[in-house]
């Protein structure tokens, strides 16, 4: 019996190690939060989806875990259950291992910190740097407002360029930045998120860049499908 008991706990014990291997497990704490509900979130076929979610009444610590094929966005919310419409949302990239998420019930979004995916310091990294063509953006319609109190069709025309001008400087960076960071499972996130309506030849020259292990992932897949469906309508309309 013990000759057929050994494989059996050997095979149990690889499924084990390999269900380990592709789990993210996130936790944190919320300061500031004595009720409320904490959900993790995630996109499948063009939907939120909820994967788990946690009650907290009075302990504003939270725990999920979840398993990956690959690294992808995933989303925090946060029902206050204060009897408003608009809560708060957390995006981040989640990956396997041990991610940590801090942030505050008051400053839910702005106060977040994430550690322990390299994918989302990538993310971060490329949302802070779009957040500065949007500040841009909305300084130049604010100038512009005021142009238009003033009848200052001069000054309008030109803020209208400075706002042209700088959209374009944002859509060419969420480019190169795709093109930039191939080896990042955050390039095809990018071109799929930010620049879908690209020139095909942009799309294509960001994913033949891409390391076959990005290439494989979950948003390297899709980039390849929404290239593949681009071009069969492209051939339809000829």
């Amino acid at each position: 019996m013990r000759q057929y008991l050994v494989p059996i706990l050997m095979i149990l014990a690889v499924v084990s190690c390999s269900k380990k291997e592709n789990l993210m497990n996130v936790s944190g704490s919320i300061e500031g939060l004595k009720k409320g509900t904490i959900y993790l979130q995630r996109i499948v076929d063009t939907s939120l989806v909820t994967i788990d979610s946690t009650v907290v009444d009075g302990d504003s610590n939270f725990a999920f875990s979840t398993e990956l094929e690959s690294p992808e966005v995933f989303y925090l919310y946060l029902d206050k259950n204060d009897g408003t419409v608009f809560n708060d949302r957390i995006i981040f990239f989640g990956e396997v291992g041990d991610i940590v998420i801090t942030t505050s019930r008051e400053r839910f979004e702005n106060d977040v910190e994430v550690t322990g995916s390299e994918t989302h310091v990538k993310l971060k990294e490329y949302k802070d740097m779009i957040s500065r063509f949007n500040k841009r953006n909305l300084e130049y319609l604010q100038a512009g407002f005021e142009a238009q109190k003033d009848s200052n069709l001069l000054k309008i025309d030109s803020i209208q360029r400075l706002i042209d001008k700088n959209v374009l400087s944002g859509y060419l960076y969420t480019l190169n930045f795709a093109l930039t960071n191939k080896d990042s499972y955050v390039a095809p996130y990018v071109a799929l998120a930010e620049a879908f309506d690209a020139r095909i030849k942009y799309l294509d020259t960001i994913y033949n860049s891409l390391s076959p292990e990005i290439a494989d992932s979950k948003y390297g897949k899709a980039l390849a499908d929404h290239i593949k469906k681009i071009k069969e309508e492209e051939k339809e309309a000829k």
